[in-house]
């Protein structure tokens, strides 16, 4: 199952709940459905919104997805996401997160993610965290960290993208 991402972008989100009363953009590429009218895809764009609480992502992704536990992208960049949920460490399929140009300010936060088998690629930059003096190294030594666990090979940042 690999089909288009499923794009709630740019639609004035501010809770996750608001999502299912809209409809996904079409794209040239268009996402089929499956007879219970959810949605063949393992990607899902929540970018530009005002996100600020992730607490109903599940249910969220259960609402638009054929098979939620399938979900491998999302996108949650530039929404107004402070903190990073417990929630998103119930995504056991999940390899590739977006949470650039959010409100994120605690790094020990990330650590969180740590718990995501296949996650491999996350991007942070444009969030205040960015400010922290010791930003760049402790994501070179967790790149370096988990890579021993074989979780996740690439941060991306604004200057420059740790790779292990």
């Amino acid at each position: 199952m690999h089909g288009a991402p499923v794009d709630l972008s740019f639609r004035n989100i501010s809770n996750l709940t608001d999502a299912f009363a809209e409809e996904p953009r079409s794209s040239l590429r268009p996402v089929k459905r499956n007879p219970e009218r959810k949605y063949l895809s393992c990607s899902l764009r929540l970018n530009n919104n005002t996100i600020t609480e992730l607490h109903d992502l599940q249910r969220t992704v259960s609402h638009f997805l054929a098979e939620p536990s399938h979900l491998a992208w999302l996108d949650l960049s530039f929404n107004k996401i402070s903190h990073i949920d417990q929630v998103l460490c119930e995504l056991r399929g999940l390899r590739v997160l977006y949470l650039h140009g959010n409100s994120i300010f605690t790094l020990s936060e990330v650590d969180r993610l740590g718990v995501l088998p296949h996650l491999h690629s996350i991007t942070l930059h444009g969030n205040p965290i960015e400010t922290n003096k010791v930003y760049r190294y402790l994501l070179s030594f967790l790149v370096f960290f988990i890579n021993t666990k074989n979780k996740v090979s690439s941060f991306t940042s604004r200057k420059c993208r740790v790779r292990g």
